[in-house]
């Protein structure tokens, strides 16, 4: 049986009279790679940080990594793996000391640190580039380094909020080979993006709509549901129903 890492029942957060998350039901499993989509202001944002339990829900449940988001977030930051669009890296230290630092914050032992940063900087072609200060370093070699630090763990799950923004095709489409390998060693990875074509790589894909899931299902699924050539039909068939534009 494939285990989730995953899982939510009528999880909703509320800011006053405002309901930014309505109700969600989520289920991902082991090694998927998941697609969370929305318009700014459907809600994607609030209901990430409640799975990184970075924001307690108002109602309802959910559990990421085995751990309640609402009574063990602590647990649920240990298992998982953060990239966003800004990458985190800090830009005064050097390519190695990066990869040391976030491994020590996330508790890697140290005698497996320095084993693991030359394999790591060797899979993604850095090793010539260790010694070298991260702001010196090219975009797309930034956004490779910032994807290993977040994975460095072997984390259940790996958050990545809009991790290509930015960064031209060629780039991206070599971005999600590392994706594809995290997923084959059974990572599970949860991913926003508004780039439609990479809705395509995930193994399956919800669509928020003002705070609720409207959609979820294959990607291939939801183009024949929606009678759509592409995920990008898809999704503005869905965001044409929004009625909201509040950030979420």
């Amino acid at each position: 049986m494939i285990s989730k890492v995953i899982e939510t029942r009528n999880l909703t957060k509320r800011f006053g009279d405002f309901t930014a998350v309505d109700n969600i039901n989520l289920d991902v499993f082991k090694g998927e790679i998941f697609g969370f989509l929305g318009a700014n202001g459907a809600g994607k944002t609030t209901a990430m940080r409640m799975l990184c339990g970075l924001s307690k829900p108002t109602s309802g449940q959910g559990f990421v990594a085995g751990f309640d988001i609402a009574r063990q977030q602590e647990d649920v930051k240990k298992h998982i793996g953060y990239m966003s669009q800004k990458f985190s890296l800090y830009e005064d230290l050097k390519v190695w000391e990066n990869i040391r630092l976030f491994a020590g914050i996330y508790r890697t032992k140290n005698h497996e640190i320095a084993a693991k940063t030359d394999s790591v900087l060797a899979k993604i072609g850095l090793s010539s580039e260790r010694n070298a200060l991260v702001k010196k370093i090219p975009l797309g070699w930034k956004q490779k380094l910032a994807f290993s630090v977040a994975v460095f763990h072997n984390p259940a799950i790996v958050f990545l909020d809009e991790p290509t923004g930015g960064v031209d095709p060629v780039t991206r489409r070599r971005f999600w080979e590392l994706i594809y390998e995290a997923a084959a060693d059974g990572i599970t990875v949860f991913v926003t993006t508004h780039y439609m074509d990479e809705a395509e790589y995930c193994n399956r894909v919800s669509i928020m709509v003002d705070g609720k899931i409207e959609a979820i299902d294959t990607p291939q699924h939801l183009r024949r549901q929606f009678n759509a050539n592409n995920m990008d039909e898809v999704f503005r068939k869905l965001a044409r129903k929004a009625e909201r534009n509040d950030n979420g």
